[in-house]
């Protein structure tokens, strides 16, 4: 039932979605292949296969170093267009780190090849298939908090530098958030207060990391000092009631990615994943992927989990299906569009009267 189902992904690292003909594109264009674990898709999607943290760390890496070219990111944002494509997705939020892209590695990739990359690719994406794309440009946090000096003092670095790349492709590449990535341990939010406070004066929606390695501390510094409009996972939300109430009350969204948090360590399995007392508590859930090419699921099968797993029915699939949709962030008149498409859709598949 969900395959054909119009979908929006609020959660996907470009990194994380690339298929493994794209990688293996990629490390011919560069004469790269010295970085794969062979020169066959077979091997690439072999190597993909989850093991363990550092072994994702390793692979995204890799993945990374590959993206070199306004070339290389125009294919692989068509590379994650494809596989979109084939889920019905409609629209979709992705996440970029460009400090990660341009500064850590120093390949010679400026901010302008990269935001080149990321329309070309988005345009193509949008006339081939009809999925429009926007960008998240999130800071790594651990990187970002080398920028500190001892004492307390902030030097400016990765935050600010982020910031800046978001700033320059807001108008016309279709950048619409700042978010706040890597591991949350020995790395609050309340240190990149300031750098958000800019963000959302210029514009920009605060969209960080929280709640996923850390507790319910972690969430109430994006809440409180980063004025999170939407929360990356914030699954250990669950530990603290008084938070649930603030997000439900505030109808603060949070972007789920079930297989994710399992393959990572976050939830020992996926029966215990904290989704559905989540939702029981009111908060707003929308389902997500986070990396699906480097823990195999896809955001139909996410959806399968609903009903397979916890024994969602159809209603409270289509219900949290539209969650991604009313949390977007597309233009009005987009939003509306995607709204009257999804809600006639569901309409067809569900015999209770429309959707509301």
């Amino acid at each position: 039932m969900f395959e054909d189902m119009p979908k929006v992904e609020l959660h996907l690292h470009l990194d994380g979605a690339l298929p493994p003909r794209t990688v293996l594109q990629l490390a011919e264009r560069h004469d790269l292949l010295e970085l794969l674990p062979g020169d066959t898709e077979d091997a690439i999607t072999d190597w993909f296969v989850f093991h363990d943290f550092y072994h994702f760390v390793d692979v995204k890496r890799a993945i990374k170093k590959l993206l070199r070219t306004a070339g290389d990111f125009a294919l692989a944002v068509y590379a994650a267009g494809q596989e979109l494509h084939a889920q019905s997705v409609r629209y979709a939020e992705i996440t970029v780190t460009p400090y990660s892209l341009i500064d850590a590695l120093d390949q010679g990739l400026t901010i302008d090849a990269l935001l080149e990359g990321l329309e070309t690719g988005r345009q193509r994406v949008r006339a081939e298939f009809g999925i429009e794309l926007r960008w998240v440009f999130d800071i790594p946090r651990n990187r970002a908090f080398a920028d500190y000096r001892r004492g307390g003092d902030y030097v400016p670095g990765a935050a600010e530098r982020t910031l800046a790349y978001a700033l320059r492709g807001m108008e016309q590449h279709g950048v619409i958030g700042l978010g706040l990535g890597g591991s949350e341990v020995n790395a609050p939010p309340e240190p990149f207060a300031h750098v958000f406070a800019e963000a959302k004066q210029r514009g920009l929606k605060s969209l960080p990391h929280a709640g996923e390695s850390e507790g319910p501390a972690s969430v109430w510094g994006a809440l409180r000092e980063l004025q999170a409009d939407r929360i990356g996972h914030g699954i250990r939300a669950l530990e603290d009631e008084r938070l649930l109430q603030e997000l439900a009350g505030r109808r603060v969204p949070l972007e789920v990615n079930m297989t994710s948090n399992v393959y990572l360590g976050f939830c020992p399995r996926i029966e215990d994943h904290p989704l559905p007392a989540l939702d029981r508590a009111g908060v707003l859930i929308t389902v997500n992927t986070d990396d699906p090419k480097l823990v195999g699921t896809s955001l139909t099968e996410e959806y399968r989990l609903l009903v397979d797993v916890f024994g969602y029915t159809p209603a409270g699939v289509i219900r949290i299906a539209r969650n991604a949709i009313t949390a977007c962030y597309a233009e009005p008149h987009l939003k509306r569009r995607l709204l009257a498409e999804f809600d006639a859709w569901a309409n067809q598949h569900l015999p209770l009267g429309p959707v509301s």
